[in-house]
């Protein structure tokens, strides 16, 4: 039963899974991608990557909310098919063998293998690790917020 159709785990749409795989720890991919390699028998097959190079990153300004660009930032991306399921990443960096991880582990849930489970649960450990830095960064940033309601 595929993680997207499992009554117990909450769907997980494919851009924010290639979101999340982009940003969770580079030794956690690795281990669980090679636990995928190793214990279905088959390897990947390289698509393309892993390349190294730079792209343009835009933000969006929070006053007006207009986008511009920031400038440039090194990323590594890698594509993969593995058991038919096509999986892709790119990730900050230049960390060739984490970004192949999670190229491969994106093919994993796309081919809904056998560890396609646990590629979703490290998506989920990866949210919950970002949202308690987010709220301990605004903790830190607590104390110089200004309240204009109590300025005369």
């Amino acid at each position: 039963m595929s993680p997207v159709t499992d009554p117990t785990v909450e769907p997980i749409s494919i851009e924010r899974r290639a979101e999340l795989l982009a940003r969770a720890p580079g030794p956690a991919l690795v281990a669980l991608a090679e636990r995928c390699v190793e214990e279905s028998g088959t390897a990947p097959t390289v698509i393309s990557g892993p390349e190294t190079g730079m792209v343009m990153m835009t933000v969006r300004e929070p006053i007006a909310r207009e986008r511009f660009h920031l400038g440039e930032v090194l990323v590594t991306r890698a594509e993969v098919e593995v058991a038919g399921g096509r999986g892709w990443s790119m990730r900050l960096g230049d960390d060739r063998v984490a970004t192949l991880a999670a190229a491969i582990l994106d093919a994993e849930v796309a081919a809904d293998g056998a560890f396609a489970r646990d590629v979703v649960e490290l998506c989920r450990l990866t949210e919950e690790l970002e949202a308690d830095r987010d709220e301990v960064e605004w903790d830190e940033l607590g104390p110089t917020r200004v309240n204009f309601d109590e300025i005369d």
